[in-house]
């Protein structure tokens, strides 16, 4: 930032890189949900996006530390406690990731080599993804009918055409973020230096983390909480096992679907308005609300209205 010729500048890329490539990253899941992407026979497609969505939480939050701001620090000794409530092995994964028993240098130099190793992992998981992905094909169609006569070229037109036009969007807003809100999506603790004497009345991760922070304070007990945290990115990649064999599987032709998917999205935004709010009443009884209302959609809703629709277009072709 000080010392490097246009170091702000390099540092600010980096810093709002991360939160624009979880923007697309969430953009990208959602249109997976809306276009039942998960569904087979492109399952596998699906849990290696998975994976990478786990590698990149890990990846960001490592990077999150590395201020060695008050939040960052205080927030890297609050998540990584969490796994002390592993039973058996808690408190030996703790000192490990600490590299010692307290957060402190060690835990920098740790975290600082994962940050640097945990990319090339999702390089790998990425070039997984695609191989994938071109087994099958992508399902971008609007209406989600299998087909030779509805597919694309990804060359010109996404290429030449969507991409260029995406780009140039995001581009412009990504350099009004650096050069002119470089902080906008950064908590003004992270840069007041670390200080293990002194605890944040209350403790905020990034954005990106906000909802899934949120599940966990929602359960009251540590481990409980914890699984309930893991749980909710795991339960992704049980949906194309819950799901039927559908012909249509985008929600433009499933106006139940798209209803509930629009309501799922608001639930996501109002955990991630708690996961930023102090612990305390009427928060926290909201976030065990939408807690309760997030699994309901993953769990129940998607595969259960997906079969009764299945039932329901067997019943009228009889």
């Amino acid at each position: 930032m000080r010392d490097v010729n246009n170091g702000w500048f390099v540092r600010y890329l980096h810093a709002n890189g991360a939160s624009m490539f979880f923007i697309m990253v969430y953009i990208h899941i959602a249109r997976g949900l809306y276009y039942s992407s998960f569904t087979t026979p492109r399952h596998w497609v699906w849990i290696s996006g998975v994976l990478i969505f786990f590698a990149m939480m890990a990846t960001g939050f490592i990077g999150y530390v590395l201020p060695w701001g008050q939040m960052s620090f205080w927030g890297a000794t609050v998540i990584t406690s969490l796994f002390g409530a592993i039973p058996l092995f808690g408190e030996m994964i703790v000192q490990w990731l600490w590299g010692g028993f307290a957060v402190d240098n060690a835990t920098l130099n740790r975290f600082f080599s994962f940050h640097y190793l945990l990319p090339f992992v999702i390089a790998a998981l990425v070039g997984v993804h695609l191989a994938l992905l071109h087994t099958h094909g992508s399902n971008n169609n609007p209406l989600g009918i299998d087909g030779k006569s509805n597919t694309v070229n990804f060359f010109a037109y996404f290429v030449q055409t969507k991409y260029v036009f995406v780009f140039a969007i995001l581009g412009f807003m990504f350099m009004v973020l650096v050069c002119f809100y470089p902080n906008l999506l950064c908590h003004t603790d992270t840069y007041i230096p670390a200080n293990p004497m002194v605890t944040p009345t209350h403790i905020v991760p990034e954005w990106y983390f906000l909802p899934f922070y949120a599940i966990l304070r929602s359960i009251p007990h540590k481990l409980g909480g914890v699984i309930t945290m893991v749980v909710a990115i795991v339960c992704l990649a049980f949906l194309p096992f819950m799901m039927p064999r559908v012909h249509t599987r985008s929600m433009f032709l499933r106006p139940i679907s798209r209803k509930l998917f629009w309501f799922f999205v608001f639930i996501v935004i109002i955990l991630g308005w708690i996961g930023q709010n102090i612990v305390e009443s009427p928060y926290i009884e909201i976030g065990q609300i939408a807690t309760v209302l997030y699994f309901l959609y993953l769990l129940v809703l998607v595969p259960g209205i997906a079969w009764l629709e299945v039932y329901l277009i067997k019943t009228i072709n009889e």
